[in-house]
């Protein structure tokens, strides 16, 4: 059978179907000249031919059958070729049309095909097979209706039109499915209505005439127009129509200083022409430094047919982009504790230069699907103008090809949007909002517009881009260009133009005559600190609570617990039966417990902060076997308030901004965010500048945030030493903030616990131990514990010793205590007393006089610090006495001791350390004299 098979298959075989297309290539070869080919198919075809005549009618229509089965089997592979060929041709167009959308509207010119994937010879398709009609249903198109030139200018104009798509650098195939089915679908650019196109233009012109009105009637007063980007406003509102239709409650919004004004009266309905007058708000008291207009944030409720969204424009310095993670700690809050039914919406309005230039959007980028930091996703509007300030060169500003390439990182969709087409822009924003709402995902929109003035209303652009506004000059506003679009008639859209324009600079004219006129509905955003009463009154008692602190330290049983954690815990338990003294992470943990008891919450985030730098606070343990990871607090019985902790990202600035916004917005919170040591917080100091200290002074709206920084001299080098204690000194002016050294156990359990049951905010800024959270000296019974409080100023002193005696008093804060304290019973001395100033600021130079008064022999004042003299409390210490202990009297003077100035921090040589340490305890009871280096 095998060679019966073989023998049929040598002579049969090149009548096979996969060899039609050769075999009809051979035998035209053989009609036109048969000396081209081999002598074998001569044979064949002839051998065919010779037949008898009876037979050869007979051969010729089985021939022509069979030609004819080629001929359209032929038709059908090829168009299923061509059908593959067209797949990838379009997937061409979905990944590269971006690249030559008509995004810029200063180019009248459309975009020259500088990208091969988008030619079709490049597919190896043919021109004349563009006009073939499909022969089944491709796609969405239907067979025998439509050809592939209609395809082709389906997706050409789909994806390099006034709209550039880029989404197919998205891992989630879900997602980029969802993107293409609702890009491609024929509703996505759907007609809009006459009263929509109406509302669209009325909001067009509101800007232009806005801007109009501020330069007519101001001129030459800073605004950051708004102008070449005014598609921004109709967007907006296309924001608020889609959380009122999705019982959104909460929007939140960031958004720097271009078109901040514009969006506060025309979108939240403020007047901001008073703002011009500057005739003070309400809310503005006089002891209050305030800030510039374009600053200055705003809450305002929106109401549409019984709907109701709250809209919070928050307060934003000149500092671009720090706002991107203020607005989402904001959001956070209403997620983890449950405020809203649905989750507020994060929208941030950005500059192109700003971001991607700073570092800040990286770091909130990076966060945004982190569960400590996720807010289900934000929409970014990148207001882009091409320019930053004046550089408009793009290989000055940036490498990449778009200001908005940083969002891949994050698999977000970009959509680019020409601004001067405001029906694609709200396109492209519904779009963006259903894809937020059902992925939960960021969604980034590059605006691109032209900035119609300079950097402000002052500067003469043409100083530095002569050549674009020229452009500028001559290009006519959206509202005119639009009004042209929506009317046949040019005299329609002339006149439909003009009663617009007319209309709302009357308005505006009414409005700045009646200087009283005031939106009564709208605030300025501030905040208020108000705490359930009834919830603090709960009393601790110690026997009753301690079955309660027992549950932070239980396991399950299959639970296996890390040695030296299990040593802890085992520790922990023998403090709160009181059978040894109680350390400074329990004291810690035992300030939590309380406060959730009496229904604060506490949050807590940083850097290894679950199990603390220095592995002593253990909020959360692992089982050395499954790796299941349990939080203790969040199992114990009838605590009222919750807990939440997380190890953050690597970031200081945005997760400082992060918590922050958490901490401005939220009530009954204790929240705190821990630097990994206490001087990396400086790449923070943004933050700490523009909205920790000085937030209520310029903009009514305290916080609450706890910031600890690990502080202390032990030998660790210049970056694990000092927590720049000076710089928040600095910062201290009109009870802005609060610092405090603790040195005791006891004293950071008060401190806490005071500060979560604060009824007006205010940061606290604490300087933490590191080798003191096991020092037994810090130590205290956990009975002892209840009945203390927080002391501002320690006092030590021996006993029996009469107070005519002491001669030196030795002031300090922090670690520093210990080492003299040890160098003072060493050498057994009685003439000094040390006063350790546990409060920075305020600064209680009350209570130290009251202990002063009592001394009347003391000759020598030192001040004795770890610190360099240019760094520390030296400077800040050495005023408040002089002033407030000394009353300017010149013959009392307060000697410095400690490190000589340095341009560095500490040593990094761990001898030399030791060495310069040990001189500073001796000097600070030994000299007599002002003391020089």
């Amino acid at each position: 059978m095998k060679n019966k098979k073989k023998i049929l298959l040598s002579k049969n075989g090149w009548l096979y179907s996969n060899n039609q297309l050769y075999l009809e290539n051979i035998y035209k070869k053989f009609l036109l000249n048969s000396k081209k080919i081999d002598k074998s198919w001569i044979y064949i075809f002839n051998k065919i031919f010779k037949k008898k005549n009876n037979n050869l009618n007979q051969i010729n229509s089985v021939n022509i059958k069979i030609n004819n089965d080629f001929i359209e089997k032929k038709k059908n592979n090829n168009q299923k070729f061509l059908k593959q060929k067209f797949l990838i041709f379009i997937n061409s167009y979905r990944k590269y049309g971006h690249f030559i959308s008509q995004l810029n509207p200063l180019k009248l010119r459309k975009k020259k095909n500088s990208i091969p994937e988008l030619l079709y010879s490049y597919h190896n398709i043919k021109k004349e097979e563009l006009n073939l009609l499909i022969k089944s249903d491709f796609l969405f198109f239907k067979k025998n209706i439509n050809s592939f030139q209609d395809i082709y200018l389906f997706f050409k104009k789909k994806y390099c039109g006034y709209i550039g798509f880029e989404y197919m650098h998205i891992s989630n195939t879900k997602e980029k499915l969802w993107l293409q089915k609702n890009i491609e679908s024929k509703k996505f650019e759907k007609l809009f209505s006459k009263r929509k196109k109406k509302n669209i233009l009325k909001n067009l012109i509101k800007s232009t005439v806005y801007e109009n009105f501020i330069n007519k009637k101001f001129p030459g007063t800073k605004r950051f127009s708004l102008e070449g980007c005014d598609s921004l406003l109709p967007m907006i509102k296309e924001i608020i129509n889609f959380c009122l239709n999705k019982k959104i409650t909460k929007i939140f919004l960031g958004m720097a200083h271009r078109g901040r004004l514009n969006v506060m009266h025309n979108i939240l309905k403020h007047n901001t022409l008073n703002m011009f007058l500057n005739i003070q708000d309400k809310l503005c008291h006089s002891h209050r430094t305030g800030d510039v207009k374009y600053h200055i944030g705003l809450k305002k409720k929106i109401f549409v047919n019984n709907q109701e969204v709250e809209i919070n424009l928050l307060n934003n310095p000149s500092h671009l982009e720090i706002i991107t993670p203020v607005v989402i700690g904001c959001c956070k809050f209403f997620i983890e504790n449950k405020k809203t039914i649905i989750s507020p919406l994060p929208v941030i309005i950005h500059g192109d230069a700003a971001f991607t230039g700073q570092g800040v959007i990286q770091e909130t980028l990076n966060m945004s699907q982190v569960p400590a930091y996720n807010v289900f996703g934000s929409i970014h509007i990148v207001i882009n103008n091409k320019i930053a300030f004046t550089t408009s060169k793009k290989k000055y500003l940036r490498t990449s090809k778009y200001c908005t390439d940083i969002a891949k990182m994050i698999d977000s969709p970009v959509f680019h949007v020409n601004a001067d087409k405001p029906e694609s822009v709200i396109s492209v924003i519904n779009i963006a909002l259903k894809f937020r709402y059902k992925f939960k995902k960021d969604v980034f929109i590059d605006l691109v517009g032209y900035r119609r003035l300079g950097h402000n209303e002052v500067d003469d652009p043409k100083i530095t881009q002569p050549i674009m506004y020229s452009l500028i000059k001559k290009h006519k506003p959206i509202c005119i260009l639009y009004s042209k679009k929506i009317n046949k008639s040019k005299k329609n859209a002339k006149n439909q133009y003009k009663k617009f324009y007319k209309y709302y600079f009357k308005k505006l004219n009414i409005l700045l005559k009646n200087k009283n006129l005031y939106s009564n509905n709208s605030n300025l955003f501030h905040n208020k600190n108000i705490k359930n009463k009834n919830l603090l009154k709960r009393k601790i008692i110690y026997k009753k609570f301690k079955k309660k602190i027992y549950q932070l330290f239980n396991v399950p049983k299959n639970f296996v617990l890390h040695y030296q954690v299990k040593k802890i815990f085992l520790n922990r338990i023998k403090m709160i039966k009181n059978k040894i003294m109680l350390d400074w992470g329990l004291a810690e943990n035992l300030a939590y417990a309380v406060l959730m008891y009496k229904g604060i919450t506490c949050r807590l985030t940083g850097e290894d902060v679950r199990r603390g730098t220095f592995s002593h606070r253990h909020a959360s343990v692992i089982c050395q076997k499954t790796n299941k990871t349990i939080i203790p607090f969040k199992n114990v019985d009838k605590f009222i308030g919750s807990f939440h902790i997380w190890d953050s990202v690597l970031s200081e600035e945005s997760v400082l901004a992060f918590e922050y916004g958490y901490s401005i917005v939220s009530s009954n919170l204790l929240n705190i965010w821990e630097a990994q040591f206490g001087d990396f917080s400086n790449g923070a100091q943004i933050v700490i500048d523009q909205f920790i200290t000085s937030g209520l002074q310029k903009w009514g709206v305290s916080s609450s945030l706890v910031i600890m920084l690990p502080h202390g001299y032990e030998g660790q080098g210049p970056e694990h030493s000092s927590g720049r204690l000076e710089r928040y000194l600095q910062l201290c002016a009109q009870k802005n903030i609060q610092i405090c050294i603790p040195t005791t156990a006891s004293q950071i359990y008060h401190l806490l616990l005071k500060q979560g049951q604060k009824f007006l905010k205010t940061p606290l800024i604490i300087f933490t131990p590191k080798s003191l959270l096991r020092h037994p000296l810090t130590f205290i019974s956990i009975k002892k514990l209840f009945i203390e409080k927080f002391h501002k100023i320690l006092l030590f002193k021996k006993k029996n010793i009469s107070l005519d005696l002491i001669s030196r008093v030795i002031f300090c804060n922090g670690k520093i205590y210990y080492e003299l304290l040890d160098f003072y019973e060493k050498n057994n001395i009685i003439n000094s007393i040390i006063i350790r100033i546990e409060q920075l600021y305020p600064f209680p130079f009350y209570k130290i006089n009251k202990i002063l008064n009592k001394y009347i022999n003391i000759k020598y004042f030192i001040w004795s610090q770890e610190e360099p003299e240019n760094q520390g409390s030296w400077k800040h210490i050495y005023f408040y006495f002089k002033k407030y202990i000394f009353n300017n009297n010149e013959k009392k003077k307060l000697q410095y001791v400690g490190r000589s100035k340095l341009a560095s921090t500490a040593e990094g040589n761990f001898e030399n350390h030791q060495k310069k340490q040990k001189k500073i305890i001796k000097l600070s009871f030994t000299y007599k004299s002002f003391y020089k280096k």
